[in-house]
């Protein structure tokens, strides 16, 4: 009995002292916290286990006990930005130090290709001007990177594997240009440290980032999720089953406090494009809630005009004007055109840091008080025909519409027929609306503007946002 009894306690100590907490990836050295935030913490430790999280920006720290699956969460509180700092999590015996953290602002940046492309490209497609800020790289500035490996599952996974990259010339070249670019964007203004996390995988639709029961809730019987009643990932594209990248790589960092969410997807969907003005809503809808953030900004780039099967077809166009429809539906969002910046034989255009500029500017106007600009594109709202006239109005703020006296070419105009024209518009005196005409139409009935796979801009604000294409018809 006493050698059972003393075995029995051998083993006690031994399960104390091999004691460990687990988190995932995305906690590790140089990340970047939120500041100023209640900022979740969570990994698995032995079930019953006090687990404890101290940091060196204070001398508080939070306490919490792992249940029974040895799942545990807990809050800990950020001051203003600033660093580098440690954090430390135990557990029993065990320990992990978070080294060279920063407090600053934290996005999370997610999507296919166009977020995934790095700052050192994609083999044969560049990113401008990448060897200088590549180059020019140095580890003080405070800005850091965060990729997440591709994963795909048909279960929610506790990790997908991660690395926080500090700014150095190795770091940059592999941060998504987009996101380095919005960040920087934001570091230049705010003069604080910025964290972006990169959840990104090419040629993915949007459904595949979403919870697999919302769209079995909300989306019955439009998607095959035949892989999950299998438990094998179809032959074909599995990466694009519906939720299998919400399940490999977002569930992992949710719900990682953050400022926000930016968004480059679309390409994928361009065929449903009517179905994804209720994929998009409810995308930021689920990310919102799991969250827990109903008021989380959301900043999205409209895709860029691109040959893709024939230059002339209209898909692209109606994705493009689909995507623009969506800002109404999403409350605290913005949209960041393209229209000027599409390559027609590159699908990966080079001019990410213009995408990046135009999604900071939509966080600096909305969420961190910077004016004196306009940072949403035209946007239009309101078709009114009149005679031989169709008259725009767009949403664009107080400096309107440009350029003002000269003929806009890209529009098209459709009588009865249905039958398109070329059609060119004029800025009105309010800068504020437009009015196109075709002399080959002489009673309008319809009016697009971009509505090609490739079109090149003509319409702008005042701050050089190119105006979103748009139709005012629903014609197939």
């Amino acid at each position: 009995m006493k050698t059972i009894l003393s075995l029995f306690l051998v083993a006690c100590c031994l399960m104390t002292a091999n004691a460990k907490v687990t988190m995932p990836s995305v906690f590790s050295d140089n990340m970047v916290l939120q500041q100023n935030a209640d900022v979740a913490f969570w990994g698995i430790a032995d079930p019953g286990e006090k687990v404890t999280v101290s940091y060196t920006w204070s001398s508080g720290k939070a306490v919490t006990t792992a249940g029974k699956d040895g799942k545990w969460s807990v809050t800990v509180p950020t001051v203003s930005a600033g660093g580098p700092y440690e954090v430390t999590v135990s557990s029993g015996d065990g320990k992990t130090v978070l080294k060279n953290v920063l407090l600053g602002e934290v996005w999370i940046c997610a999507g296919q290709s166009n977020m995934e492309m790095q700052m050192k490209g994609f083999r044969g497609q560049p990113v401008k001007d990448a060897a200088y800020y590549i180059s020019g790289a140095r580890p003080e500035v405070p800005i850091r990177s965060c990729n997440l490996k591709r994963v795909k599952s048909l279960e929610e996974e506790f990790d997908c594997p991660a690395v926080w990259y500090e700014h150095t010339s190795e770091g940059v070249s592999e941060a998504s240009a987009t996101a380095y670019f919005f960040a920087l964007k934001l570091y230049e203004t705010l003069k604080i440290p910025v964290g972006v996390i990169n959840v990104s995988w090419g040629g993915t639709p949007i459904e595949a980032w979403m919870d697999k029961d919302l769209i079995e809730a909300e989306f019955p019987g439009e998607f095959d999720l035949s892989s999950y009643k299998n438990g094998e990932f179809r032959k074909e594209a599995p990466h694009r089953v519906a939720g299998v990248l919400y399940n490999g790589m977002l569930h992992s960092v949710i719900p990682f406090t953050a400022k926000g969410f930016v968004w480059y997807q679309g390409c994928d969907n361009r065929y449903r494009f009517e179905q994804y003005k209720r994929l998009q809503p409810a995308f930021v809808k689920m990310l919102r809630e799991q969250w827990g953030d109903e008021d989380m900004p959301f900043y999205f780039t409209q895709i860029a005009p691109y040959e893709y099967d024939d230059p002339e077809l209209p898909t692209a166009g109606y994705m493009m004007w689909a995507q623009a429809q969506t800002l109404e539906m999403i409350p605290h969002s913005g949209m960041a055109t393209t229209h000027d910046v599409g390559e027609r034989a590159c699908i990966h255009p080079a001019a990410k840091k213009t995408v990046g500029d135009r999604l900071a500017g939509l966080a600096l106007a909305n969420d961190y008080g910077i004016g004196g600009f306009e940072a949403q594109a035209p946007v239009c709202d309101g078709v009114e025909f009149r005679d031989n006239v169709a008259h725009v109005s767009f949403r664009v703020g107080e400096m309107g519409l440009s350029p003002i006296n000269m003929d806009l070419p890209g529009f098209e105009l459709a009588g009865e027929d249905h039958v398109f024209y070329p059609a060119t518009a004029r800025i009105s005196g309010d800068c504020r609306s437009i009015d196109v005409t075709s002399p080959q139409v002489s009673k309008p009935v319809a009016v697009r503007y971009g509505m090609r796979n490739w079109s090149e801009a003509s319409l702008f604000n005042c701050f050089g946002l190119p105006a979103s294409p748009f139709r005012s018809d629903n014609w197939e």
